[in-house]
């Protein structure tokens, strides 16, 4: 069965998300007067948002971890995502790809909300076949494993027919455990590992035609 379908993660793949998720994050802990445990730097970006709170947060104050997610989602669906940045040449690869006749679709940690925020504000509600997220079912999902596995079912994924794209290894460890290749993008968050490695998004098509 030949490629045809294109998963791509979100944050740290496609989109630079890291100065609107930490302004954020910055700001809600400011408001309830916490100081962060650890550096609001972009290695905290890629796990689901009730894990990167709860890394912030001390000890003595994580019965505010409910209220702070909260919080976020108020500021950041609001308004915060519209600082999303697009990784320089993301625009022309997803276009070849589409000219190519490639299926594209987005399985991502952030919620449902704020992808499709980001997708319609960025002008890419047309591109897309799906986006999907760990809250897009119910029950939600724990972690991307889970979500990739239901989706190779839903649309009829396997190994030869689609490839998963990402740049952490959370990301390659979901991919291998639903069966599927992967190829990091190493523009993104992730620092470098085995495997498929590309430094540019453009370098995706040329892979694309060998595989």
């Amino acid at each position: 069965m030949p490629l045809r379908h294109i998963v791509f993660d979100l944050d740290g793949t496609l989109i630079d998300s890291a100065p609107a998720i930490l302004s954020t994050l910055a700001s809600i802990l400011e408001q309830a007067g916490i100081t962060p445990i650890r550096s609001l730097t972009q290695d905290l970006i890629g796990p689901p948002l009730p894990e990167i709170v709860a890394s912030l947060v001390p000890a003595g104050k994580v019965a505010l971890v409910p209220a702070l997610i909260s919080a976020f989602k108020d500021r950041y669906d609001g308004h915060g995502y519209k600082e999303t940045e697009v990784y320089p040449g993301i625009g022309a690869m997803l276009d070849a790809l589409l000219e190519m006749k490639f299926s594209i679709s987005i399985a991502t940690n952030k919620r449902i909300v704020p992808t499709r925020l980001i997708v319609n504000h960025l002008g890419w509600d047309s591109l897309f076949s799906g986006c999907y997220a760990l809250d897009s079912f119910d029950p939600p999902f724990t972690g991307k494993a889970d979500l990739l596995n239901r989706l190779r079912e839903q649309l009829d994924l396997d190994k030869s027919s689609a490839v998963y794209i990402g740049d952490r290894p959370e990301d390659a460890a979901a991919a291998s455990h639903a069966g599927l290749p992967f190829i990091q993008a190493a523009w993104g968050y992730g620092s470098a590992w085995g495997g498929v490695r590309l430094d540019m998004p453009w370098q995706l098509i040329e892979e694309i035609k060998r595989i």
